[in-house]
């Protein structure tokens, strides 16, 4: 006797859940139907009730795994709302149905400079700050560099800050000959990069400063010239022997400095 053909209604192995998808990026719906005997079903996509047509935009594939897919690229608000998917056959339908929503475009804006790293010096032995400041959407990652050396990890003498105001700090505990050069910071994001550099010299300490528990402040009546010497300077080698300091001494009017 001829075997009699059974049909089955459709069931889905597969299906997805809803979704939340940036606008302007790409979307993929894929799902799997079964049946257990003949014929394979038809598949049909729809948004809010209404069939999806194939376009630039709008895609459906189908693997030889038996995997459907839709695929939308660059997805736009209009296509936010619920999707439904509908597999066919002689013996029936099934379906599934699942909620696309569509967030708003991030905003990108390229880093900039709001402040630039400077040049600095520092006497040895002292700590120093290479600080500038940056802007960019979404929050730019930050590279240093010293001369062709990436500075990619934090040491207990040379550490990299960053804050959420756009404040970038390289700090140098103890600067040392060898942390002399040219140091690079760059900024990268998905809109841009920008970079710059500033250089480093660290000078020999020509003589170590006193002891003191509290620095001394420098008298509006006393003249530069003992505030320095105070200050365990030797000014007087800084002058030819024939030389008179007495040019250092406050003019009456002048207002003196507290930092020097």
């Amino acid at each position: 006797e001829p075997i009699q053909e059974r049909f089955f209604r459709p069931h889905f192995l597969q299906a997805p859940g809803d979704l939340t998808v940036q606008e302007g990026k790409l979307c993929r719906m894929d799902c799997k139907a079964s049946v257990s005997g003949l014929p394979t079903p038809d598949l049909s996509w729809q948004l809010n009730g209404r069939p999806i047509r194939p376009d630039s935009s709008h895609k459906m594939l189908v693997r030889e795994n038996g995997v459907h897919s839709l695929i939308i690229e660059p997805v736009t608000s209009r296509d936010a709302g619920i999707y439904t998917c509908i597999a066919s056959n002689r013996a029936g339908e099934n379906s599934f149905s699942l909620e696309l929503t569509v967030a708003a475009k991030e905003i990108q804006k390229a880093p900039v400079f709001i402040e630039k790293l400077q040049n600095t010096g520092v006497t040895e032995g002292f700590p120093v700050r290479l600080e500038c400041r940056i802007s960019g959407e979404p929050s730019p990652q930050i590279f240093w560099k010293k001369e062709n050396e990436s500075l990619t990890y934090n040491t207990d003498r040379v550490s990299m800050h960053q804050d959420n105001y756009g404040y970038i700090c390289l700090l140098i505990q103890g600067a040392t000959k060898e942390d002399a050069g040219w140091y690079t910071v760059s900024a990268k994001n998905e809109a841009g990069i920008v970079s710059c550099t500033a250089r480093l010299d660290v000078y020999t300490q020509w003589q170590q400063p006193p002891q003191q528990t509290k620095p001394k402040k420098v008298r509006p009546s006393a003249s530069r010239y003992a505030a320095l010497c105070d200050q365990g300077l030797d000014i007087k080698a800084a002058f030819q022997p024939e030389a008179n300091p007495v040019h250092l001494t406050m003019q009456p009017g002048l207002v003196e400095s507290d930092d020097l």
